[in-house]
């Protein structure tokens, strides 16, 4: 029956009329303008690079309250993903998203005029609670905006808009450092750069805002609350007028569907969850625990460590942000024509290589006053397994988690799931950021090689845990995934609507 009801869909799709090149431009750019709630999240990630050491010295700090500092954000994060999709559900997506904005816009000045590492702190938690809201929302409103046909790779746009924010961030650090000559120095008002670093975010949560007040609201949001006169006046700006009344069914059925899914619980035999929910934590606490977000939150200090000056430190900061979009695309690219599997065993193999490479480069590492050294080869070294380990993680764990996680829960608890998931992946980047410095200051080779060891953990992880979800039809994931330990990591696809091992 399942199989016929997959074919009749397919039918269905055939002869659903194509929008115009006009509607299909606004769909992308309304998909573009919510994006920018991704921007926010790679800035706000990324912006403190260039601003630790400055901010260490300027406030006399040890290791662990620096880590705290840059980590806290974080846990606003948290909390903001948490409560975000109750608010939208309660306000409207678009008023959800000006109210991200305005938080990472105070938080932007707020921390750029901090008297206080501890009124820092609270300005760091403000506008991470803007950017969880953001993350969450954001992609949300993009899934929701967009015809089923392109919305996979309109939702994709939200992690590259991730990775443009990362680099943005980094190159606004490098330029106002080189202004001042250094980020400790005065640059404009008698301020010093790295209190404009944080400044500067001021600018995109100005877009934002603005983008918020001028977007369309939610066709589902509409429909959720019976306005059904202006969810198809919004729709019949998209997709032909044909199709209208299709779109409406699809997400009143959608809409029906959640409010059961909303009875469904995670609870189960594993640990007091369902196996399904465990696998999405330890895929998500692995993304993390690699350590990806040391060389985005950390990479100007580690640089200037090893012998490079603070301008040379920054430059390299901003190249590894530019690869890690690169790769990105990349990823984007090939993850329906290669295969989740391959991609995410591929790049543990490559994580923990150069993570290895790096531990051992450190272990060479000599220290004068305090200050570590690398000598030749060792540094030019490190440097090389640093990018080549971003060009690894960019290109397979950190798009494809994301990807995964929005396929393989059963429709009833998607939705929680996911939160869970997220809650965990943000708690996991927490413990990472905060016990970096002092982890570091004890040993850089075993902090790099800890991380090593849950790459190569991960690759385990995958080839146990994790069979292949392309081209697979959501409602098989959770039977695909509760037979995914006894195939020990068989190639699953999918004919049709079957799931049959493949080689």
């Amino acid at each position: 029956m399942s199989e016929q009801r997959s074919n009749t869909s397919d039918t269905d799709d055939e002869h659903v009329p194509q929008p115009t090149a006009a509607m299909r431009r606004k769909v992308v750019g309304l998909a573009v303008s919510a994006a920018v709630g991704g921007f926010l999240f790679g800035f706000d990630s990324s912006v403190i690079n260039g601003a630790v050491d400055s901010i260490q010295h300027h406030f006399a700090l040890n290791a662990f309250v620096t880590g705290f500092i840059v980590a806290i954000a974080l846990l606003g994060c948290a909390v903001g993903a948490f409560i975000a999709g109750r608010l939208a559900d309660r306000w409207g997506r678009l008023k959800v998203m000006l109210l991200g904005a305005v938080m990472f816009l105070v938080s932007s000045i707020g921390a750029g005029l901090a008297f206080s590492v501890w009124d820092l702190g609270l300005w760091r938690v403000i506008g991470g609670l803007g950017i969880g809201i953001a993350s969450v929302v954001a992609p949300a409103y993009i899934a929701e905006i967009a015809p089923k046909q392109r919305r996979g790779g309109l939702a994709s746009l939200q992690q590259l808009a991730i990775t443009i924010g990362i680099f943005v961030a980094l190159l606004s650090d490098a330029l106002l450092a080189g202004a001042a000559g250094a980020a400790a120095n005065q640059l404009w008002l008698g301020l010093e750069a790295w209190r404009w670093m944080f400044l500067v975010g001021v600018i995109p949560s100005v877009i934002y805002g603005i983008l918020a007040l001028t977007l369309p609201e939610s066709p589902r949001y509409l429909l959720a609350n019976g306005r059904h006169d202006e969810a198809r006046a919004i729709f019949s700006t998209l997709v032909p007028e044909e199709d209208v009344d299709r779109q409406v069914r699809d997400i009143e059925r959608a809409i029906e569907e959640d409010k059961e899914g909303a009875k469904a619980t995670l609870r189960g035999n594993r640990f007091g969850l369902k196996p399904i929910v465990w696998i999405g934590i330890i895929l998500s606490i692995f993304q993390q625990f690699v350590g990806i977000n040391v060389i985005f939150y950390y990479s100007t200090t580690l640089w200037r460590a090893v012998g490079f000056t603070e301008s040379n430190s920054l430059l390299i900061t901003v190249i590894t942000s530019v690869t890690n979009v690169v790769v990105t695309i990349v990823a984007i690219l090939l993850v329906d024509r290669v295969g989740r599997r391959p991609i995410l065993l591929t790049g543990s193999v490559g994580m923990a290589i150069s993570l290895g490479a790096m531990a051992l480069a450190f272990a060479f590492a000599t220290k004068h006053d305090g200050a570590v050294s690398l000598p030749n080869p060792w540094g030019p070294i490190a440097l090389i397994a640093a990018n080549v380990f971003v060009v690894c993680f960019g290109a397979s764990w950190g798009p494809l988690v994301w990807v995964l996680l929005g396929e393989i829960f059963p429709t009833k608890i998607r939705a929680a799931a996911l939160g869970v998931a997220a809650s965990a992946q943000w708690i996991a980047n927490f413990l990472v950021t905060v016990s970096f410095p002092p982890m570091s200051d004890f040993s850089l080779p075993f902090t790099y090689g800890m991380y090593a060891v849950f790459a190569a953990l991960s690759f385990f992880f995958v080839f146990f845990k994790v069979p292949e979800t392309n081209g697979m039809a959501l409602e098989h994931a959770e039977t695909l995934f509760a037979n995914a330990g006894r195939s020990r990591g068989v190639q699953v696809r999918s004919t049709g609507d079957s799931a049959t091992p493949g080689t």
